[in-house]
């Protein structure tokens, strides 16, 4: 099987060029960050691989790599809460990506049934200096 991606060049063309040339971590990641394209939330952190991204451009839809399950996941596709894309982007040294989506079915996003996998609050506790999760949403 070819490589959907070209390997990354030079650092200025990675950084200022206008080719996809995503640096891919050791272990064939890139992370991608989804955000609604309607109101800018945060919805999740998912990894590609390089067959992800390839099907994600292909299809207009998220394709993810699920490191729990070792397989392609394509985001929706039993649960209705398809990714839609709307912007894709790549940071500075295209090892990092952000996309723009519409959410389908119930627009939820995390497994937990909640919209967005980012539902609690890390703080201290002042007087113990315990770390708390506190919930934002359901």
């Amino acid at each position: 099987m070819t490589e959907p991606f070209e390997r990354p060049g030079p650092r200025a063309e990675v950084e200022e060029g206008a080719r996809l040339t995503p640096r891919f971590g050791p272990d064939g990641l890139v992370s991608c960050i989804a955000v609604d394209a309607h109101d800018g939330q945060v919805l999740m952190l998912a990894h590609m691989n390089a067959e992800a991204l390839a099907r994600t451009l292909e299809t207009g839809e998220a394709w993810y790599w699920s490191r729990s399950r070792g397989e392609l996941w394509h985001k929706g596709a039993t649960s209705g809460q398809i990714q839609r894309i709307v912007e894709m982007r790549v940071d500075c040294d295209q090892d990092a990506l952000l996309i723009r989506v519409a959410v389908g079915g119930d627009g939820g996003c995390c497994h937990t049934g909640r919209r967005s996998c980012f539902y609690r609050t890390v703080s201290t506790d002042p007087e113990t200096g315990a770390v708390l999760l506190t919930p934002t949403e359901r």
